[in-house]
C-alpha cells in the first residue's frame, strides 16, 4: 500500500501526516482539531467556526464537536417560543442563540455537531454539497438516509441531522447536528416546537419525527467520529494556544443577554404561518396612521441576503394596503433574502 505525505499550512501550525492513496475521498477536506480535550460550551464552537472562517487560508474545513445538554435556537427566533426556559434551568440545560438561521435543535454528549467552512458563496451549491457529504458518508454505513427537500437527513422518513448555515465575508458556514443517541426526554421537553410546525410534518409529536442512528449502526459514537473524518477529510490542522485564545475572545459575544434574548417588539398585528419549503414565520407589523413604522420577520427560515437592508427596510413608512406593499417590493427578489420565499407569498403574509 503506498502513501502520500500530506503538508498543511497555516497561520499558526504546520502538520505532516501520511494518507493512502488508495482510498477514495469524494471530499477533500481539511481537519481541523484541538490541541487538547476540554469541555467546552456550545458558544466556543461556534467561536471556532467564525475564526476559521475569518482567519484560515481559503479552504474546505471540517470539524466535529459535542457538548453538555444544550438548546440551540435560530437567529431568527423567539427565545420565549422556542425553548421551555424554566426546564432547561431546573435540569441545568443551558440555551443559547446561533447566528445562522433555522429551527431549534438539542444537542448532548451523545449527538455530534458538524461544522463545515468554505470559501464558496453560491447558497444552494454550498448548503446542497454540504448535504450530500453527509448523506454519502451515512450511506457509505449501509445506512438509507436522504436529504429531505429544505434542511433534514432522513432515514425512513425521519430526522436523524438537522442543519442551518449563515454567511461571512467571503465565507460560508454550514452546520448541524447528527442525533446518535440523543436523549429524547430533554429534547422533547427543552424544545418547544409549534403546533403548526407539527401539523406541517404530519406528526403528532415530535417523537414520530424523529430518530437516532445508534438504531441502525453497530459502531460506536467515537467509530462514527472517525468514519466521517475519513470519509469527508484528507488532512487535518492542530489549532495552537494563541488560535484558542483568539477563539475564547469571540466567544464571549455568544453570552450576552441581547444576543441570547433579542428584541421582541410589541406590534400591532402579529400572525404565525408556516410556507412549506420556506420555513415558519412570526410577523409582527408596528403601524401608526394607516402606515408602516416597522416589521419584524422571526421564525426558523434561512437567511440568505440582508433582512433588514434588501427587504424589511423598503417597507417602513409604506401604507398598510396591498397596492402599496407591491409597489414598494416590486424589485425586491425575495428568495435572495429568504431561502425560497416568493414575493407574494411574503406580501399575502403582511396582509
Amino acid at each position: 500500500m503506498k502513501y502520500a505525505s500530506k503538508l498543511v499550512i497555516s497561520r499558526s501550525f504546520v502538520t505532516i501526516f501520511a494518507v493512502t492513496d488508495c482510498e477514495s475521498h469524494l471530499f477533500r477536506m481539511i481537519y481541523v482539531e484541538l490541541s487538547s480535550e476540554k469541555n467546552r460550551r456550545l458558544p466556543f464552537y461556534l467561536a471556532m467556526e467564525e475564526y476559521v472562517a475569518r482567519e484560515l487560508p481559503a479552504q474546505d474545513y471540517f470539524f466535529i464537536w459535542q457538548v453538555e445538554p444544550t438548546v440551540i435556537f435560530g437567529r431568527n427566533q423567539h427565545v420565549d417560543s422556542e425553548v421551555d426556559i424554566n426546564f432547561c434551568r431546573a435540569n441545568n440545560i443551558q440555551f443559547y442563540r446561533r447566528k445562522s438561521g433555522g429551527g431549534c435543535v438539542f444537542a448532548d454528549k451523545s449527538n455530534l455537531m458538524l461544522s463545515y467552512i468554505t470559501p464558496t458563496t453560491n447558497v444552494n451549491f454550498t448548503f446542497n454539497r454540504y448535504m450530500l457529504m453527509v448523506e454519502d458518508a451515512l450511506q457509505r454505513l449501509g445506512v438509507d438516509a436522504k436529504s429531505s427537500g429544505r434542511n433534514d437527513i432522513l432515514i425512513n422518513g425521519k430526522k436523524v441531522s438537522g442543519n442551518a448555515f449563515y454567511h461571512l465575508p467571503g465565507r460560508s458556514i454550514v452546520h448541524g447536528t447528527m442525533l446518535y443517541d440523543t436523549n429524547l426526554d430533554y429534547m422533547l421537553n427543552a424544545t418547544t416546537p409549534s403546533e403548526t410546525k407539527l401539523r406541517s410534518k404530519g406528526v403528532e409529536s415530535v417523537r414520530q419525527h424523529i430518530t437516532t442512528l445508534c438504531n441502525y449502526i453497530s459502531l460506536t459514537i467515537e467509530e462514527l467520529k472517525e468514519h466521517l473524518r475519513n470519509v469527508l477529510c484528507d488532512s487535518k490542522i492542530t489549532l495552537s494556544s494563541e488560535d484558542i485564545a483568539a477563539i475564547e475572545l469571540l466567544e464571549q459575544e455568544y453570552y450576552n443577554d441581547s444576543f441570547i434574548y433579542g428584541n421582541n417588539p410589541a406590534a400591532a398585528i402579529s400572525r404565525v404561518e408556516r410556507l412549506e419549503g420556506v420555513g415558519e414565520f412570526c410577523v409582527s407589523l408596528d403601524i401608526k396612521d394607516n402606515k408602516i413604522r416597522k416589521v419584524s420577520l422571526t421564525g426558523d427560515f434561512f437567511i440568505v441576503g440582508e433582512l433588514d437592508f434588501m427587504l424589511l427596510d423598503k417597507l417602513k413608512g409604506v401604507v398598510y394596503n396591498r397596492q402599496a406593499i407591491e409597489r414598494a417590493l416590486e424589485a425586491v427578489d425575495t428568495s435572495s433574502v429568504i431561502m425560497n420565499l416568493k414575493r407574494e407569498e411574503l406580501i399575502n403574509l403582511l396582509i
